[in-house]
């Protein structure tokens, strides 16, 4: 399904009845990487949206920030779903959390996993580098993506290939991934962490015990600035706990959405 938002058409996936819950990837994932989770909500009409330049949805004119892709996904909430709880899997965290600023009335329940606030000076190195390299060498930028995806996973039974190739499929010709990269790299100095006690609604912070790229600490930070917020750990997984830990990360989402529906 498709929507016209802004300037560009979201591409999503909906699927059961109930209470809306909306769901965001995030950097080189795309709707499809929910469809297990999608599955496993059952009683609420969940909506996983592609990011701009990912997937299905076009990339219109992107400004490499937060702020737009935080706009996109109230764009959405405002047009589709209605207010909503919101999941965001990392790069989909911040742009959740950034969103619960622009639009605090449009977010009920900020639930993300795998997320940081902040972003120092190693990760934008990172991030410039594979900017360098999809820019200029698309195959040897698929090798880096390759050897990412395989540090994000920790299980010894996942084809770290297969999951790669998934991977690279769902940023088609890179652009997407260059304009959410620029906006992860404006992070650096356009510092989300400091206005995240004004953030109005509930957050659920999830993260994972074996996460190298969103350790612990990241999530100490946000729950330090967080006015209303609970932290939940799935363990025996990487940064791709969908891969890791499908289950487990389920029925920890059902839980933290019952929550929510509490308050």
């Amino acid at each position: 399904m498709k929507q016209l938002i802004n300037d560009l058409e979201i591409s999503f996936s909906q699927k059961g009845e109930g209470p809306p819950v909306v769901l965001l990837h995030g950097l080189a994932e795309d709707k499809n990487s929910f469809a297990q989770v999608q599955e496993g909500l059952a009683g609420y009409r969940t909506y996983a949206l592609d990011l701009r330049g990912h997937g299905e949805s076009a990339l219109g004119e992107p400004s490499g920030t937060l702020g737009q892709l935080a706009a996109d996904l109230c764009g959405f909430l405002e047009a589709v779903s209605g207010p909503a709880q919101c999941i965001g899997y990392s790069l989909g965290g911040t742009i959740v959390l950034k969103a619960a600023l622009q639009r605090p009335e449009l977010i009920r329940h900020a639930i993300v996993v795998g997320t940081s606030t902040v972003v120092g000076s190693a990760a934008v190195e990172l991030f410039q580098q594979r900017l360098q390299l999809i820019m200029s060498d698309f195959a040897a930028f698929s090798d880096a993506l390759g050897s990412d995806t395989a540090a994000q996973i920790v299980s010894p039974d996942v084809d770290h290939s297969t999951v790669a190739k998934r991977r690279l499929a769902a940023i088609g010709d890179g652009r997407g991934y260059v304009n959410a990269a620029q906006a992860i790299i404006g992070m650096h100095n356009d510092k989300l962490t400091p206005l995240l006690d004004r953030i109005q609604c509930r957050t659920t912070v999830i993260g994972m015990d074996q996460d190298v790229f969103c350790p612990r600490k990241a999530a100490d930070i946000m729950l330090e600035h967080l006015p209303v917020a609970h932290y939940v750990e799935i363990g025996e997984a990487g940064h791709l706990v969908s891969i890791d830990q499908p289950e487990s990360y389920i029925d920890t989402l059902k839980h933290a959405l019952r929550t929510g529906e509490s308050v």
